[in-house]
């Protein structure tokens, strides 16, 4: 074969997994990207305009948007109330790599990170109050520290919060394919100061969880190089 029918032929393969892939590749591309230092910043998947949900805090509902952590780099997930531990997030997994790090480290480069966890029940849908109540006592109890201020538990409607396009793909679908039926019930979304969506990882997986943490590293150096540039 001549070097001219090389690139011909590689283009073909190409445009055949985009034909037959297309519809996935949304979800694929992102949550497989490497976080190789060779990228100079991560990609910008545009801006999650999320509706108001409800926090609890000091023992008070309080309603909420996006807008309110605007300034915040936020790590969206779910968390299951049947399966608190296992199915939205691995909680040890996201405890000890996201939570105690953050936590540790409040005071310093990471006073402005927070984790939103939306409560969802088996169907995926939002979890009553009861069941939020015990999702938060579960983790006072099961993690060391827990600081409702940075790891919070919201009240909302999470396919309105997942509800993301990019190049005519959706990030969220429906399918007996996912767990509790939808796409959104096992995955992370990293969203910068501004609110634009970042990186798309899945939460239910320790490896996943290490690359999420390195992901925010890399973002969080971004917003130091910017800062550099100006002081």
């Amino acid at each position: 074969m001549t070097q001219t029918q090389q690139p011909r032929s590689r283009s073909k393969s190409i445009l055949a997994l985009l034909l037959v892939f297309g519809p996935a590749l949304f979800l694929i591309f992102i949550s497989t990207r490497s976080c190789d230092h060779r990228f100079k910043q991560l990609a910008d998947y545009g801006l999650v305009n999320a509706p108001s949900f409800e926090v609890q805090e000091n023992g008070q509902k309080q309603l909420k948007n996006l807008n309110h952590y605007k300034g915040d780099i936020v790590i969206i997930s779910t968390i299951q109330t049947t399966c608190p531990k296992e199915c939205g997030i691995s909680l040890w997994s996201f405890d000890q790599l996201l939570f105690q790090h953050i936590r540790q480290n409040k005071r310093k480069k990471l006073k402005q990170v927070r984790l939103i966890s939306f409560a969802i029940d088996e169907k995926g849908n939002p979890a009553t109050d009861a069941q939020i109540q015990d999702i938060r006592e579960m983790l006072q109890e099961e993690v060391v520290g827990f600081d409702p201020s940075i790891w919070i538990v919201a009240k909302g409607d999470p396919a309105k919060i997942y509800d993301i396009k990019h190049n005519n793909q959706r990030l969220y679908r429906r399918g007996k394919e996912y767990f509790a039926g939808v796409s959104y019930s096992s995955l992370m979304l990293l969203l910068d100061k501004q609110n634009h969506l970042r990186m798309v990882l899945r939460g239910n997986e320790e490896g996943m969880i290490r690359r999420m943490k390195e992901h925010l590293a890399l973002l969080q150096k971004q917003y130091d190089k910017e800062r550099a540039k100006h002081d």
